[in-house]
């Protein structure tokens, strides 16, 4: 669960205008590099536009999307990653206040002309949580957490520090490692095809295929689980391949809970996504979140919460 669906602060608007006042000069001056772009675009359609220009000239490619977002792409090639890294860095520095968005994104690429590919090198510069999150509730409370995924970028690494993984079949095989290690603890998971490789391409073969991958490695983590433990699967957001858009689609989410003491009760649609990390909240019996409404007695048949 990201930042863009638990705790959204800015709204697009403020992106579009970080872009119109601040893109163009001071963020230019600032690293050293002129900057193209400056559109409201998805990731291949920037690429495809402005990334030859971009090799040619050295410049940053800017935009932002349907979320409050800054994006700054650039070549592997033609800008080192520590660069790059360095620039959203002072981006983020600077998009505060007046002009503050929830993340700024590093996005490098690789290839030619007609073929450019996203790395797996992105970086997440987000603002850190304005209010008190899950994870700094079982932080105070000693409890371990493990973060699997891109989940420390997204709460701009407050009390969750985090391996990124390129692929789901990683996500899935270091979960199996957390679970084999870890006595007791909360486990973070972010799988980053569904959304970045195969649902903002619109990849329908490639969704298809992995959610075919996720049934077949369910079993395997199922087996891994202790009568008390608790794993609950959602999405921060729909992103729906079939659209002709190739921004987040905004329909309704599953909520699928499981364990060995999950009743298989119906939960029906709930109003927050925040009830999801009361839950976890009630499970590991720490102080109660700002919002959200647990379902914990509704799904589990245990005496008592972990």
């Amino acid at each position: 669960m990201s930042e863009t669906s638990n705790w959204r602060l800015v709204p697009v608007k403020a992106a579009l205008s970080a872009l119109r006042s601040f893109s163009g000069s001071a963020f230019a001056e600032r690293t050293g590099r002129g900057v193209i772009g400056n559109v409201v675009a998805s990731g291949t359609q920037v690429l495809d536009r402005f990334g030859a220009e971009h090799e040619e000239s050295g410049k940053w490619i800017v935009y932002t999307s349907a979320d409050s977002v800054f994006q700054v792409a650039a070549h592997e090639a033609t800008v080192p990653l520590p660069e790059l890294y360095r620039a959203c860095g002072l981006a983020r520095e600077m998009l505060m206040g007046e002009h503050a968005v929830s993340r700024v994104i590093a996005r490098p690429f690789e290839g030619r002309a007609g073929d450019y590919r996203r790395t797996a090198h992105r970086k997440d510069f987000s603002i850190a949580p304005v209010g008190t999150t899950l994870l700094d509730r079982l932080a105070a409370k000693g409890i371990a957490r493990v973060g699997i995924g891109k989940v420390d970028d997204l709460f701009a690494g407050r009390n969750i520090t985090s391996e990124h993984t390129p692929t789901n079949g990683d996500a899935y095989r270091m979960i199996e490692a957390a679970f084999e290690t870890l006595a007791t603890g909360f486990v973070f998971v972010n799988v980053v095809e569904f959304d970045q490789t195969w649902g903002h391409r619109n990849d329908v073969t490639g969704f298809h295929q992995g959610l075919k991958e996720l049934d077949a490695w369910l079993p395997r983590l199922e087996a891994r689980l202790e009568p008390d433990d608790l794993v609950i699967l959602t999405a921060d957001h729909g992103n729906d391949p079939t659209t002709p858009s190739t921004d987040h689609s905004r329909e309704i989410v599953p909520v699928l809970v499981l364990g060995p003491k999950v009743r298989p009760v119906a939960l029906g649609t709930r109003k927050t996504f925040a009830d999801m990390g009361q839950t976890v909240a009630e499970f590991f019996g720490v102080e109660r979140l700002a919002a959200g409404t647990s379902f914990l007695s509704e799904v589990w048949a245990g005496a008592g919460a972990a």
